[in-house]
């Protein structure tokens, strides 16, 4: 393909990109494939010839879209917002046709230093304190992971590296395996498994510790297990504090876990990946209360904040800490040694080498949209979903499990499991609207997330119609056996 003819297939995308997200209410919003749907459609190997662009166009259509769970439609309300906009998009472009892999300054000054500037401005807007900035002499900083799952694993093992060096700085003949080998870090029972799974990789045990009544981590429990885990010889060092837990937007006291973890001289990770972007508007910041205390915080823009995935914000107040536990300069990476020192290398604030061109689509966004924008649409969200909290609360069949904080309303009919286990099997089998469920102590309840950037209070009122009137169909009377003697 040459430059004349990406001019017109260019173009002819972008309309096919406007038209599928303007129509896509019209799309089942689950598909109906069953697995291994895909492979009888396509040939088993590729073609020796090129094919025609209105081919492949084509094809999509055929053998893409049926399979496509669609994340962007109003009646999608499961798991929690992908977010994506017109500007990100554009951005995704621009990123894509750049083409650079910045793993260093040298690889691309405008990729790092637009980075740390985009994570300077996002801190800022969410009320981050001026310890987690990098700023012009800051000690802290901001970089863009993946996800907030390699997010906690950075964090964790940082706090691995820094813990076993400073013991033996202490005792030197304590070897690196003894060490770890006594280590424990601890989540929440209502953490998401991404940090069991950062234990797993670490080698760094993980244990959970008890929430309470409200699904929240709070200071006594930790403070329990970490005299128990102390007295046992074992070596405290890592706390994961969830701000908006996935099973209930739960939000864990920073204001009583933070100080047992600055005690204790162990590191405190903040999760946030869903609820973060709510801090933008100063009415959620006391949501956050307590990240002073924590050594790093993180949340995903490419949740909730119109940044389309991926693009997870991750802040350190001390990137010694992280450079600290991952640097390693071979020589075909090294360049300058004049400016060394004076610039950023993200390839030591991450697990893989390579990086795209990513806060490009958080520089679209913000100044397309503006902070004012981004807070309107935060608020939008929160009101459908008291909105929905509200119809739920009408129909005395139904119960709300948890407290509404933001967009997720948790709720269940009032009766056994099995009930509410049949009702989310009926309303996905029927693929009108589509949720997930979740867990809170042994209660199986259905979630209920406001979704996507285009949901308005007609598709929250047709989804809780729908609900409805399957919750009728399922408690209408069993027809009595006209057979029994």
């Amino acid at each position: 393909m040459e430059v004349a003819e990406f001019r017109k297939r260019g173009k002819e995308m972008v309309d096919y990109i406007a038209d599928y997200l303007e129509q896509i209410e019209s799309r089942q919003v689950y598909p109906d494939v069953e697995p291994g749907y895909l492979r009888p459609l396509i040939p088993d190997s590729a073609p020796q010839e090129g094919e025609t662009f209105e081919d492949v166009l084509k094809d999509v259509e055929r053998v893409i879209m049926p399979g496509v769970t669609h994340w962007h439609s109003p009646y999608f309300f499961a798991y929690f917002p992908t977010a994506g906009s017109y500007p990100a998009f554009l951005a995704d472009m621009l990123c894509g046709a750049i083409g650079c892999i910045g793993f260093s300054w040298a690889a691309s000054p405008a990729c790092t230093e637009l980075e740390t500037v985009m994570l300077d401005w996002l801190g800022k807007m969410i009320g981050l304190p001026e310890q987690f900035l990098a700023g012009i002499k800051g000690e802290g900083g901001g970089v863009i992971q993946s996800t907030a799952s390699e997010a906690t694993l950075m964090a964790l093992l940082a706090a691995r590296t820094k813990v076993t060096r400073r013991l033996q700085s202490e005792n030197p003949n304590l070897t690196e395996a003894e060490i770890i080998s006594r280590m424990v870090a601890y989540a929440s029972d209502q953490a998401h498994s991404s940090v069991e799974r950062a234990g797993l990789i670490s080698g760094v045990r993980m244990k959970k510790i008890q929430s309470d009544e409200k699904f929240e981590a709070r200071g006594p429990a930790l403070k329990k297990t970490l005299e128990e885990d102390k007295a046992e010889g074992l070596i405290p060092i890592f706390l994961c504090a969830t701000l908006g837990t996935t099973a209930s937007c739960a939000f864990d006291n920073l204001m009583e876990l933070g100080p047992i973890c600055n005690a204790e001289n162990m590191w405190m990770h903040v999760d946030s990946a869903y609820a973060g972007s709510a801090f933008i508007c100063p009415e959620f910041r006391y949501l956050m209360k307590g990240i002073e205390f924590a050594d790093s915080f993180n949340f995903n823009p490419h949740k909730w904040l119109l940044v389309n995935f991926d693009c997870s914000a991750f802040w350190v107040k001390k990137r010694s800490d992280l450079i600290g536990a991952f640097k390693i300069d071979p020589v075909y990476l090294q360049y300058d040694q004049q400016n060394s020192g004076l610039v950023t290398d993200y390839r030591h604030w991450q697990i893989p080498l390579g990086r795209r061109f990513r806060s490009l689509k958080m520089w679209f966004v913000f100044r397309m949209y503006g902070v004012k924008g981004l807070q309107e649409y935060i608020r939008k969200h929160v009101r459908l979903a008291r909105e929905f909290k509200t119809l739920v609360r009408q129909d005395e069949r139904f119960e709300i499990c948890a407290k509404v904080v933001l967009g997720l309303v948790c709720f269940r009919l009032k009766g056994s499991n099995q009930l509410n286990k049949d009702l989310l099997r009926a309303i996905n089998n029927i693929k009108k609207i589509h949720l997930v469920p979740s867990c809170l102590g042994d209660t199986f309840v259905l979630r209920f997330a406001i979704c996507a950037r285009t949901v308005e209070s007609h598709h929250v009122k047709f989804a809780w119609k729908h609900i409805a009137a399957i919750a009728t169909e399922l408690l209408k009377p069993k027809e009595s056996n006209n057979n029994e003697i």
